[in-house]
């Protein structure tokens, strides 16, 4: 007796789009990890008399703490890029789960906060995926729209 081919075929696509889906919600799991660490390290440091002074060393010893027990994924600037997180995204409900940690990390890399809401935005509305959405940046998809609407606008994008 012989399987019938379309019932293998929707067997493989449960388990691809269970992995899929295991996938996303490790890395929603994750965003979330580092939206709390980085709320952790803002409140910390705000405790701290001499901020400046205090948050080198915060930083710098936590990073410490944490690579030897977990690994690279807690480096200094990789804790200076959650609490980066936390202060461009205070509240949590504001931290999408359609977005990967990926993302975050191009978003964050935009210092333009209206470039950064534009692909934001136009992420969530096209679906993009972290590459698309790089893509997108890597083509200034913004300040292309932004040039084809008032070309005066555009020197002061960057």
């Amino acid at each position: 007796m012989e399987l019938r081919i379309g019932f293998i075929e929707e067997v493989k696509g449960i388990i691809a789009n269970s992995r899929e889906d295991a996938i996303r919600s490790v890395d929603n799991v994750r965003v979330k990890m580092y939206w709390k660490l980085g709320r952790k390290i803002v409140e910390e440091e705000q405790q701290g008399k001499e901020r400046a002074e205090y948050a080198k060393f915060l930083l710098k010893n936590l990073s410490k703490e944490l690579t030897s027990v977990f690994g690279e994924s807690f480096s200094k600037r990789q804790l200076e890029r959650y609490r980066q997180f936390y202060r461009l995204y205070p509240i949590a409900s504001a931290v999408r789960t359609q977005f990967s940690w990926t993302h975050y990390k191009l978003f964050l890399s935009l210092k333009n906060e209206s470039k950064r809401l534009f692909y934001q935005t136009e992420s969530h509305k096209n679906n993009w995926s972290s590459r698309q959405l790089e893509r997108q940046i890597n083509s200034q998809l913004y300040e292309r729209l932004l040039l084809s609407s008032n070309p005066s606008d555009v020197r002061s994008v960057k």
